[in-house]
């Protein structure tokens, strides 16, 4: 049997409780991810086990080259039965590593596989996902709908038209588009595209901030004067070192698993960016996410440096993200931020993620959440006052985002 059930990572009695009476059924406000927008407008019909599972994940892909697996087994040309059986090869190989749990989760929760994925199971499982996928209530839409999703945020260039979410006006879920300019390339007309997004439902941006100059430091506060000026809320994902083996760029482009945590300073950019927006009261709502963990304490406490009402948390401390999102890099990331600012208005997590069977992350995160409050309930930290817990742990799974964003 496999290693999913209700209690799975809940330690205690208080974290049981939480999760099973106020986390588990809250919806998901899912506010950065990197889905497809045209795959949900066509409610694409996957194939396969491995167009599901292993078509454009990198974290895969990562794992499998670890193993040594040879690159026609991962984004080769080789049969994709084949490519299946060597990630679940790899998978037993995974102890401690996040993406055991997720591909666990992810049988279980839209497959109702209890088996673990390995060698001697893989045929089987195979099996068993291909013949689910045959059948329309696997289509991406109701994938969507069978995870209890309210809102979704793409992530789109300045660009693109849109055209596929204006096709999903009339879907049951909100798919917004998120506005992400290439910051080495902000053009003339920027303002206008930031309308044009305006006008089709995007009320935030995004922007990968993969070095600190003074250069970067003025666009950003060029373009944050933007979004106050449309009540948007900007999000900023700092630290990533890209494309480091040149080799595997050149064949594969960007996005292929060979980006890693860079250690660059961000403690004097990152508030010479505030101030300067704060100084002309045009701080928009931001949220601040970093790749390298060195940086918790940085954001945690300069957070509080710009905090205003009438909104909480006005400047949020995004969820553990990337390579941080596990189960360490979460509860390090939640334990910064209680020790340093506010974790009851937290706005949660998101998946951040290419994939449609990835909500169970939420779950994931509910679950490390639940139980580390359970944990220091437990230890006599906290009151054991669940209505007080209640209001916490919903807020953190879904209410404070839904007043955060105004969705």
């Amino acid at each position: 049997m496999g290693i999913i059930n209700d209690n799975f990572m809940l330690k205690n009695d208080v974290a049981k409780k939480l999760y099973n009476d106020y986390a588990k059924d809250m919806p998901i406000i899912d506010y950065h991810c990197h889905i497809s927008p045209k795959m949900i407008a066509e409610d694409y019909m996957f194939k396969n086990a491995f167009e599901l599972f292993l078509g454009g994940d990198h974290y895969k892909w990562r794992q499998m080259r670890s193993n040594g697996i040879d690159e026609e087994y991962i984004t080769g040309n080789a049969d994709e039965y084949e490519k299946w059986l060597c990630f679940a090869k790899t998978m037993p190989k995974l102890i401690g590593n996040p993406l055991y749990h997720w591909t666990h989760l992810e049988l279980k929760r839209y497959f109702n596989i209890d088996e673990c994925l390995n060698e001697n199971t893989a045929k089987e499982i195979w099996d068993k996902v291909n013949e689910c996928l045959k059948k329309p209530e696997f289509s991406v839409k109701n994938l969507i709908r069978k995870s209890n999703v309210e809102v979704i945020c793409t992530t789109d260039a300045p660009y693109d038209t849109l055209e596929y979410h204006k096709q999903l006006k009339d879907f049951d879920v909100k798919v917004i588009p998120a506005f992400r300019p290439d910051l080495n390339d902000i053009r003339d007309d920027i303002g206008e595209r930031m309308d044009y997004f305006h006008e089709n439902g995007c009320r935030l941006s995004d922007h990968a901030i993969d070095e600190m100059n003074d250069d970067i430091i003025e666009k950003i506060v060029f373009l944050g004067k933007e979004y106050a000026k449309r009540g948007w809320t900007m999000q900023l994902h700092i630290g990533a070192l890209r494309n480091n083996n040149s080799a595997m760029f050149e064949k594969l482009g960007p996005d292929t698993g060979f980006d890693s945590v860079n250690d660059f300073e961000i403690a004097v950019g990152l508030s010479k960016i505030l101030n300067s927006l704060e100084k002309e009261d045009m701080l928009p709502k931001t949220i601040i996410y970093c790749l390298n963990p060195k940086d918790n304490y940085v954001i945690g406490t300069m957070l509080g440096n710009f905090q205003k009402g009438p909104v909480a948390g006005k400047i949020q401390f995004g969820s553990g993200w990337w390579f941080c999102d596990n189960r360490d890099g979460m509860q390090e990331q939640l334990k910064a931020l209680s020790n340093l600012g506010c974790l009851g208005n937290f706005i949660g997590m998101l998946t951040d993620s290419r994939s449609f069977v990835s909500y169970t992350r939420h779950e994931y995160f509910r679950r490390i959440l639940c139980n580390l409050l359970g944990q220091w309930v437990t230890d006599g930290e906290y009151p054991e006052d669940y209505e007080s817990l209640k209001a916490i742990v919903e807020g953190i799974c879904y209410n404070n985002a839904k007043n955060y964003f105004n969705f």
